[in-house]
Order: C-alpha cells, then structure tokens, then sequence
C-alpha cells in the first residue's frame, strides 16, 4: 500500500511538473519580443505609408527592422495567400532593393486568426538571406510585413516577428486596417 501511494504521490509530482515545463514554454500573447515603433524610411507609394518597428539584440537576439503595412484589396479573394507566387506578388522586398530573390521555399505562417506564408530573400547589398517577407490575408485584404536584419539570417529571428505580429497591439491595429 505504501508503494502504491508513494508511485501515486511521484506519478502526480511528474505530471504537474510536466504540465509547468509546458506552460511556461507555450508562448503568449503578453511575452512577445519589445519592439518600439520607429520612422518609416520609405517614400510614399499607392499603399501609402506604413508602420516601422525595430527589436534590439537584447530582446530578439539581433537587431531587426519590421515594416508593417495594410494592402486593402489586393490579396486574391479565394485562395489569400496560400503560396509563393501569390506572396511575391503582394509582398514589400522590393523596398528594401530592387534586386532580389527567394534563398529557399516559403512556409504557411498564422497571424491571430489569419493566414498566410513568411519565406527568407537575398537581397542585394545585403547579407544573404537577412530578409523575410511575411504576408497573411484576410479575404481580400492582405497585411505585408518585412523583416530586416543587419547581419545573418533573418529566418533566425521569425519566431519573435512571428510573436510580435500576433501581439494585441498588431492584432488591434490590423483590425483597425480591416475596418473590423
């Protein structure tokens, strides 16, 4: 009987252990990277201006630059952006330079209750693959986002964008875009 017990009292220690580990390690909503709104550096075009942000090392493991912009309309109505003809035709690289192309596939990516692709560009004049072009639709309304980082491989800093774009202030934000 005292066996039974004591295996009893270790199997429920373990298992609230466990469910603590995986608590803690499930991201939220509230722990997302800090990233402080900065000047947007481009001219204005058709999609008007958009909304910068920049993450220090300290926060993201690298400084990155996040560019966020609403294109009402402009998504395709029945299949948003479910592949990488459709996130190259509606993404934003070519702000950054106009000499550019994908270093590897795209992958789907979901923002709140959106989806879309993300998918990392050689850009020249840049280190390979320090952009990732992100693009997440609802109906036929698309949000663009590119992420720039100085050096390295922007694909390493897609989780804390990823994190950033689903926070309540983006989330807020694209809803105000949306008119929802």
């Amino acid at each position: 009987m005292k066996k039974r017990l004591a295996f009893a009292a270790l199997f429920g220690a373990l298992a609230c252990a466990a469910i603590g580990v995986a608590a803690s390690s499930a991201p939220t909503r509230g722990a997302t990277p800090a990233f402080a709104e900065a000047k947007w550096p481009f001219l204005m075009d058709q999609w008007g201006l958009g909304r910068a942000f920049h993450c220090g090392p300290e926060d993201c493991g690298s400084d990155v630059d996040v560019y966020l912009r609403a294109k009402i309309g402009f998504c395709n109505c029945t299949t948003g952006v479910s592949d990488d003809d459709e996130l190259e035709r509606v993404g934003d690289v070519e702000l950054i330079g106009e000499d550019y192309r994908p270093n590897a596939p795209g992958h789907p990516i979901a923002v709140a209750w959106m989806k879309g692709r993300s998918r990392p560009y050689d850009v020249a004049g840049r280190a390979a693959g320090s952009t990732l072009a992100l693009a997440f639709n609802d109906h036929c309304d698309v949000i663009v986002a590119t992420a720039v980082v100085p050096r390295g491989q922007a694909a390493h800093v897609e989780p804390a964008v990823l994190a950033f774009l689903n926070s309540d202030a983006v989330v807020r934000w694209v809803k105000e875009q949306l008119g929802l």
